[in-house]
């Protein structure tokens, strides 16, 4: 990622992947060589790896080359990127890389459960009545924040400064109406600061407030709860749970209803999470042009910080404050949905099934070491008896994953297997996009893709369903899933059918 959104990847030919093919080791399971380093493992079939340019490539071979790192994967859904490719996870016990986590700092996934059956929803003026509701209390597109609806929860300076240094604690769930119990179905539900401590954050936070870059503080928290542009997405769902006997007692733990109503967000740390990404990539790539220091590949998106500097401290706490954000914006956007369900079908219930991020670095036991693991576009995926889940929800189960597809196509929710261990025990975040945006505009027809939602019954905010977010944009999701099967590394448990999606209506309209 980039400090300008409108940044695009360096494609000069001198940085265009020229090395040697992929190798073939089973199904969905291949390796990429390097000069110098064991090779970087690749997981998909033979067509999911045909999507793989050769700049996405050349991304990973540079990443996994660069200072400090120890390993890198390759999902099925990467593509290129900015520095290291989007689906990626790099790993590094030394330094820190805010490339492979983004300018969309916890970019993350959310599912609602709901007691609903699907006849509830099956009428289109309810669906329509749920889609109004919805959008008077979380707003969408890149600019838009709590003043631009009229049933949002208002977020003040001093509650703004308390909840990205303390993330989903009972205070800050209490003050936003959210159920205290939703922070024990998160990955993480706060962040501290690089040495472990929430004193870091606030002596961080102080700091940041006098830069320029941050002057907008108020403005920022007033987008808590808010969907934003591009790929984000509120969607809700159809439960559809696999007719096998692992998956229904996997499904009973995590909550899922067979035949039922869920919710599906995705979203980050909106502007605010921005601002301190884009703040830190300014800093730190000044410094490599100030001290000479030479830039991994010459790429300027992959700049680094050894861990224990006064650049890798910040940075960390940047992080931290961003995810500490996007934490509780998906909360409250959850808690708003189900007030929204409240408001058109009264007396449903709802319950978070899971929160998971697939933009963060995080402190991992890797090799029998701490580590820090970038997870860039890609999910973390712990199977049942890890020790990071001890005394949660899914010590036995494994923790849930929740990877959006399309509307057309479904979505779904899967459990690590044993063999994630191979990945770094993670997975893809999605299907992957297979065309650019600017070319998806001018090849894909804008009747077809409404056609589509039509013939499949699915609702919409928008008169016109973004031509750059359409499922022919992305790669097939089926395949991705079978990549993911084939590999060993997850199981599916449920698929998700859309019945109406929420999107950025303002750029779909244009």
């Amino acid at each position: 990622m980039t400090t300008s959104t409108k940044t695009r990847p360096n494609t000069d030919s001198r940085n265009l992947y020229s090395g040697p093919g992929m190798v073939a080791t089973g199904e969905a399971t291949a390796l990429l060589r390097t000069e110098t380093t064991p090779p970087i493992r690749v997981f998909g079939t033979e067509s999911i790896r045909e999507t793989f340019d050769d700049l996405c490539l050349q991304q990973a071979v540079n990443s996994r080359l660069a200072p400090g790192v120890t390993d890198l994967v390759l999902n099925p859904d990467a593509h290129c990127g900015y520095g290291a490719p989007v689906g990626c996870v790099m790993v590094s016990p030394t330094h820190i890389y805010p490339g492979p986590v983004g300018v969309d700092i916890k970019c993350s996934m959310s599912l609602l459960q709901l007691d609903l059956p699907a006849e509830a929803i099956e009428d289109r003026k309810v669906r329509r009545a749920l889609i109004s509701a919805i959008c008077q209390r979380t707003p969408t597109g890149a600019g838009k924040g709590q003043r631009s609806v009229t049933k949002a929860r208002h977020v003040n300076r001093t509650l703004g400064k308390q909840l990205v240094t303390e993330g989903a604690s009972d205070d800050v769930c209490h003050a936003l109406g959210i159920p205290t119990s939703w922070s024990h179905r998160c990955e993480d539900s706060y962040h501290v600061g690089h040495d472990d401590t929430q004193l870091a954050l606030e002596n961080r936070l102080d700091t940041i407030l006098s830069h320029r870059h941050m002057s907008n503080f108020s403005d920022k928290m007033q987008q808590l709860g808010s969907y934003g542009g591009g790929n984000h997405f509120g969607e809700c769902e159809v439960v559809e749970v696999g007719d096998n006997d692992r998956a229904r007692e996997v499904a009973q733990t995590f909550g899922l209803r067979d035949g039922n109503v869920a919710f599906l967000s995705h979203c980050g740390s909106r502007g605010f999470g921005h601002n301190l990404a884009s703040g830190q990539f300014r800093t730190l790539q000044d410094k490599f042009d100030r001290w000479g220091i030479p830039l991994p590949a010459g790429d300027r998106q992959l700049v680094y910080a050894p861990l224990g500097t006064d650049e890798a401290n910040d940075y960390l706490d940047d992080m931290a404050l961003g995810a500490n954000f996007a934490t509780v914006n998906h909360l409250l956007i959850n808690a708003l949905v189900l007030e929204a369900f409240q408001e058109v079908i009264p007396g449903t219930r709802g319950n978070l099934v899971y929160f998971i991020s697939h933009n963060i670095a995080r402190k991992e036991i890797v090799d029998n070491q701490p580590a820090w693991v970038h997870r860039k576009g890609a999910t973390r995926a712990m199977p049942g008896g890890h020790h990071s889940l001890a005394n949660t929800p899914f010590a036995k189960s494994g923790h849930p994953i929740l990877l959006p597809g399309n509307p057309r196509d479904g979505s779904a929710v899967m459990v690590a297997d044993e063999g994630a261990s191979a990945s770094c025990y993670s997975v893809n975040h999605g299907a992957g996009r297979t065309l650019g945006r600017r070319h998806a505009k001018r090849v894909l027809d804008q009747a077809t893709v409404d056609s589509e939602f039509d013939s499949n019954d699915i609702l919409s905010n928008c008169r016109k369903y973004p031509i750059d977010e359409a499922p022919a944009a992305y790669k097939d999701f089926n395949e991705v899933l079978r990549s993911v099967k084939s590999a060993g590394l997850a199981s599916e448990v449920a698929r998700l059918k859309a019945r109406f999606v929420i999107k950025d209506a303002s750029k779909a309209d244009d």
